[in-house]
C-alpha cells in the first residue's frame, strides 16, 4: 500500500509542477512572420499607399522583414519618394524583391530597389532607365534638364552609398538611362543577391547582420518563415483602376456623351445618370493623376468643333480638326513621362473616332429638329392649304386638314375655292385665295 500511495504522490506532483512551471520551457518558439507586399503597377498616389500601410502593417505586427516585390514600369516621383521614405524608417528591413521572372523595376522603381535594406532579383529580370523626364515632354531648357538629372542622381547616390551598393553604376542608370540584368546587376553589386524565390532568400539571409539606414545593425531571422501577404483592398483596387489613364479617359468621354444624349434628348434620364456617374468618377481618377491642362483645352476645343461640324456642314473640315484636337490633347493630358500613366494612343483612337461619329449626328438630328416647322399648335397652321366650305364676305368657313375652322378673308372669296392660311388670331384662320399666294 505504502508502494502505491508513494506512486500516487509522485505522480500527483509532477503534474503539479507541470501546471505551475512556465510553458515557455515546454513550447516551441514561433515561425519568423514576413509581410509580402506587392508592386505590380506603376508608382502612383493609389499604389504607393497601398506601400506605405502594408509596410506600417508589418511593424505593427513586428514582423521578421518585409518582402517587397517588385515589377513596375515606374511612376510618379512624389509617389516614388513616399515610398522611400516609409522602407527607410520601417523598424523590419525591407527586402526588395524583383519578380517574377520576366518583370523589371524601371525608372522609380529602381530608385525603391535600391533603397531595399536587402535587394534581390530574380533570373530573367532587368532593373534601371531611371533618368528623369521632364513632366509632360515639354521643353524647359538645358538648364532645368540638367537640374533634374542632377537631383536625380544626387537622390540616388545618396540611397545606394548609405546601402553600400555601386555608387557609380546606380548614378549611371539615371544619367545614362543604363539598364541593368539580373546577373549584371549582381556582379557590378548594385543588388545583394539573385533567387528564384522568397524562400530561396530567405535561405541565403538568415543569420545574417545587415545595416540599417540609420546606421545601427540587426541580424535577420528568416529560417522557416512563413509569408503573410497584405493584401490591396478592393476599394483601393478600385481607386488603382480608376488612376489609370485609359480608364479615367474612357469614363470622361463616356460621361460626356451621355449627358450631351440627356440634354438633346431630355426625358430619357437614364443615359443623364450614368453620364453624370462617369464624369465624376473621371473627374476623381484625373483628380489621382497630374493633368497638363493644355490637353484638357484641346478636349474641349474638340468637342467645340464637333459641334460646329454639325451646325455648319463645314465638309469635314471642322470633324477632322476636332478629331485630331483630342486625340493629341489625350496624349498630353496626364503630366508624367512614365509608360503606364498615360493615355495609349489605341485608347485615344478608339475613342475619339465614336465620340465624334456619335455627337455630330446627334448634333445634327437637333438641330434639324429646331429648325423644322412645327406640327401641331397655332404655327403648324400657317401655310397650310384648305378649301372654302362658304363664301367668305369676308367670314366663313374653311377646310383645312380634315377640320371645320372659322376664317376670315381680306376679300370676298366664293365657296369651294382654295385657301391658304396666312395668319392664325385664336380661333380664326386669317387666309387667302390660293391662286393669289402664288
Amino acid at each position: 500500500m505504502s508502494g502505491k500511495l508513494f506512486q500516487r504522490t509522485f505522480v500527483l506532483a509532477v503534474g503539479l509542477c507541470g501546471v505551475i512551471l512556465p510553458r515557455s520551457y515546454s513550447a516551441t518558439p514561433s515561425r519568423p512572420l514576413v509581410v509580402e507586399v506587392d508592386l505590380d503597377d506603376a508608382i502612383q498616389s493609389v499604389t504607393a499607399r497601398y506601400v506605405v500601410n502594408g509596410i506600417a502593417y508589418a511593424n505593427n505586427l513586428h514582423a521578421s522583414a518585409v518582402l517587397l516585390e517588385l515589377n513596375t514600369p515606374g511612376g510618379l516621383e512624389d509617389s516614388m519618394r513616399e515610398i522611400i521614405e516609409a522602407i527607410v524608417a520601417s523598424r523590419a528591413p525591407v527586402i526588395t524583391y524583383v519578380a517574377p521572372s520576366g518583370a523589371r523595376a524601371a525608372s522609380a522603381g529602381f530608385f525603391i530597389l535600391m533603397a531595399g535594406d536587402v535587394a534581390v532579383m530574380a533570373p530573367g529580370t532587368n532593373a534601371g532607365a531611371a533618368h528623369p523626364v521632364v513632366i509632360g515632354g515639354m521643353h524647359v531648357g538645358k538648364t532645368m534638364e540638367t537640374k533634374i538629372a542632377n537631383d536625380a542622381a544626387a537622390y540616388m547616390r545618396a540611397i545606394a552609398q548609405k546601402r553600400g551598393r555601386n555608387v557609380q553604376l546606380a548614378q549611371a542608370a539615371v544619367l545614362k538611362s543604363l539598364s541593368y540584368t539580373y546577373q549584371e546587376a549582381l556582379d557590378d553589386h548594385l543588388i545583394d543577391a539573385v533567387a528564384s524565390s522568397p524562400q530561396q532568400i530567405f535561405q541565403e539571409f538568415n543569420g545574417k547582420t545587415i545595416e540599417r539606414f540609420n546606421g545601427s545593425t540587426t541580424v535577420l531571422r528568416l529560417e522557416g518563415a512563413r509569408i503573410l501577404v497584405y493584401p490591396m483592398s478592393g476599394f483601393s483596387r478600385f481607386l488603382s483602376w480608376l488612376a489609370d489613364p485609359n480608364i479615367a479617359f474612357i469614363l470622361g468621354a463616356l460621361g460626356v456623351l451621355g449627358l450631351y444624349v440627356e440634354f438633346t434628348h431630355p426625358g430619357f434620364v437614364l443615359p443623364g445618370v450614368a453620364g453624370a456617374v462617369a464624369v465624376v468618377l473621371a473627374l476623381f481618377g484625373f483628380h489621382l493623376l497630374p493633368i497638363n491642362y493644355v490637353g484638357v483645352l484641346l478636349i474641349l476645343l474638340a468637342l467645340a468643333m464637333f459641334v460646329m461640324e454639325a451646325k455648319l456642314s463645314a465638309h469635314g473640315l471642322l470633324a477632322l480638326g476636332g478629331i485630331v484636337a483630342m486625340v493629341v490633347g489625350s496624349m498630353i493630358l496626364i503630366n508624367s513621362p512614365w509608360p503606364g500613366t498615360h493615355v495609349h494612343l489605341s485608347t485615344s483612337l478608339s475613342v475619339t473616332l465614336p465620340l465624334a461619329i456619335i455627337t455630330i449626328f446627334l448634333m445634327r438630328l437637333a438641330w434639324a429638329a429646331k429648325l423644322q416647322k412645327s406640327l401641331i399648335g397655332p404655327e403648324a397652321m400657317k401655310d397650310s392649304v384648305g378649301v372654302a366650305r362658304t363664301d367668305l364676305t369676308p367670314s366663313g368657313k374653311v377646310m383645312v386638314r380634315g377640320e371645320l375652322w372659322e376664317a376670315r378673308a381680306l376679300e370676298n372669296i366664293r365657296s369651294g375655292t382654295r385657301v391658304r392660311v396666312r395668319q392664325v388670331e385664336g380661333l380664326t384662320l386669317i387666309v387667302e385665295p390660293l391662286e393669289k399666294s402664288r
